[in-house]
């Protein structure tokens, strides 16, 4: 039997699900890594800062996100209920059929070794 190839899905129809880009981006991206915070999300769309803040705040108010202070950043992830998890099944599905070159760009991630002498 021939391997099937995956269904893929445009990102438009979930853009318009979500209100904005910005809202959809910030969503799949943390489902993708399970965490991050506002300057990396942003630095990895060609956001603005405040764009994906505003997400990120929002978000948190309406209980879909917590967020906790490591050093100079707060970090994001997803809270623990069911609105959430089913919004991370549905997610998770998206990710799943995005096209392999919105992959590669977006939710692959890019680790460089550690500059020298860097602490």
């Amino acid at each position: 039997m021939p391997a099937r190839s995956k269904a893929t899905i445009s990102e438009a129809p979930l853009i318009g699900l979500f209100g904005s880009k910005a809202a959809y981006r910030v969503l799949m991206y943390l489902e993708n890594y399970g965490q991050g915070y506002a300057a990396e999300i942003a630095r990895t769309f060609g956001m603005s800062l405040s764009q994906v803040q505003n997400q990120l705040r929002k978000f948190e108010e309406l209980g879909l996100l917590v967020s906790r202070k490591e050093g100079p950043a707060r970090f994001y992830y997803f809270a623990r209920n069911p609105v959430a998890d089913d919004l991370r099944t549905f997610l998770r599905s998206a990710l799943d059929r995005l096209p392999d070159a919105t992959i590669q760009k977006y939710y692959r991630a890019r680790k460089r070794p550690r500059r020298y002498g860097k602490r």
